[in-house]
């Protein structure tokens, strides 16, 4: 595991010109190419298949990149996110994606327990991280106590979770597709969203994310 904590720990370094660059003013027309850039590359799914509720060609795509470790990610999906479905996904407004960005290696392997209990379903695979969300504090401190009760919780035996939280192929996934939003996306914090390839960083409440969606809706 040493290897895999080193992954995911270790800061991924940035060229300064690079960096320069993406911090000057672009011309408009620029700015909406980079914009529209973006907003294809975050759209297109990497390792690991998409997890997302709404239909695809909704007028919105918001892609949320969030680590299971991070309590305002928690807090999003807890006040934030209830209403963001019931207003605009489920009436097909928006499409959402849910990403891991693990910021440790606990939110790692709750990533892949809430993927096993899924089994590529994404109903399931919202339901189960809106439970390890819930459980958040307990996962943190005795974390594979509680992920083997949830994993009971949703049918998994004893093994079954011990070998879905072991799969290398799918850590490895994790990391690379962690490694694509920091390096190509410029993804650095949890929650960090993109609304039609813009990049909210932050906390953000359902006003602010309401007064951004019904911005977009009414072009």
């Amino acid at each position: 595991m040493t290897v895999v904590r080193r992954v995911f720990n270790a800061a991924l370094s940035l060229a300064a010109f690079a960096a320069l660059i993406a911090s000057m003013p672009l011309p408009l027309v620029g700015a909406a190419k980079a914009q529209n850039a973006t907003a294809a590359l975050a759209a297109k799914p990497a390792s690991l298949p998409d997890m997302a509720l709404g239909p695809v060609k909704a007028s919105v795509t918001i892609v949320e990149y969030a680590s299971m470790s991070c309590p305002h990610c928690a807090a999003f999906e807890e006040n934030v996110f209830p209403m963001l479905r019931s207003k605009y996904i489920d009436t097909g407004k928006v499409h959402f994606v849910f990403r891991e960005f693990p910021l440790d290696i606990k939110a790692a392997v709750i990533s892949m327990l809430a993927r096993c209990i899924a089994s590529d379903d994404a109903g399931k695979f919202f339901d189960a991280i809106e439970t390890l969300f819930k459980q958040q504090d307990a996962l943190m401190t005795q974390t594979k106590e509680n992920l083997m009760l949830i994993g009971k919780q949703a049918g998994m035996s004893e093994q079954a979770v011990e070998a879905c939280v072991k799969n290398q192929g799918v850590l490895d996934k994790l990391s690379a597709d962690k490694k694509f939003a920091y390096e190509v996306l410029k993804v650095n914090a949890t929650p960090t969203f993109f609304v039609n390839g813009e990049m909210l960083k932050g906390s953000m409440s359902f006003e602010e994310l309401d007064q951004k969606i019904r911005s977009l809706l009414k072009k």
